[in-house]
């Protein structure tokens, strides 16, 4: 997918987000991500798209920004505005200056994603975190996107490719980044309604007891982790005396003997 093809898969996603279903989706992820955010600390948080959530409205980090690849009309009363634009495969931060970073479904339509999450590890400090949204493929949603190419409608936006959860954490893992919490959601089936929605609303319950790992969407969470370095010195070999040594502070002069 060229850049003009993920422009439009993205202002696709804006529509799909207001629909019944992208309703859906968002409260589920609101909440998930107020839950998971609320106890992350430090300075500086940054959220990179989808500003029609707030992925950062329960963190109490003093500096929180909202960056996207340009500035978004506000849709709603509880949206943030933009305050940043920026591209997604050259973040303009320091390295080693963010403490969280927040990708709402930013990989699925990103022309490059290994990048995307090799400038979120240069950026994020040692133990600093990262939050991933994605679709997820093993889902009902997912097998929905799959059968478009095969003569079925398309439920879920326009994608090259959607990333399932065990090969997102092998990305990470590459990148030192390993996954601490895992969440699943959105059991039901891909229902274009409010009103199909709400009779499947039952399996938001029965979802993570009986099919975990098949809800429409995933949230990983992820930390980076920094090998200790160990200063290496000369190996100076310590001796244990057995008896107290005398030090003489002066030569003893000699006496010459009288011939």
């Amino acid at each position: 997918m060229d850049k003009a093809g993920s422009e439009k898969s993205i202002i696709a996603l804006e529509g799909w987000l207001q629909t019944p279903a992208g309703v859906y989706l968002r409260e589920w992820e609101q909440t998930c991500l107020d839950n998971l955010t609320a106890d992350i600390f430090g300075f500086n948080a940054v959220q990179i798209g989808m500003p029609q959530i707030d992925a950062l409205a329960a963190n109490r980090m003093p500096y929180k920004l909202l960056a996207d690849r340009k500035v978004r009309p506000v849709t709603s009363p509880a949206q943030r505005p933009v305050s940043l634009t920026l591209d997604y495969t050259e973040l303009p931060f320091a390295s080693q200056s963010i403490d969280l970073v927040v990708l709402p479904h930013v990989l699925e339509f990103s022309t490059d994603p290994h990048q995307v999450l090799r400038e979120v590890e240069r950026v994020l400090i040692p133990e600093g975190q990262v939050i991933i949204c994605g679709f997820n493929p093993a889902s009902l949603w997912g097998a929905r996107h799959v059968l478009r190419r095969v003569g079925g409608t398309s439920f879920l936006p326009r994608t090259e490719e959607l990333i399932s959860m065990p090969r997102m954490k092998d990305w990470l893992k590459l990148l030192n980044m390993g996954a601490s919490q895992s969440h699943f959601g959105c059991y039901a089936p891909a229902c274009r309604t409010e009103k199909w929605l709400h009779r499947y609303a039952f399996m938001d319950n029965a979802g993570p007891r009986w099919w975990p790992y098949f809800g429409g969407v995933y949230i990983v969470q992820a930390i980076k982790r920094v090998k200790g370095m160990h200063l290496i010195g000369p190996a100076w070999t310590k001796r244990t005396a057995t008896a107290p040594a005398v030090v003489p502070a002066t030569n003893k002069r000699r006496e010459q003997q009288d011939g």
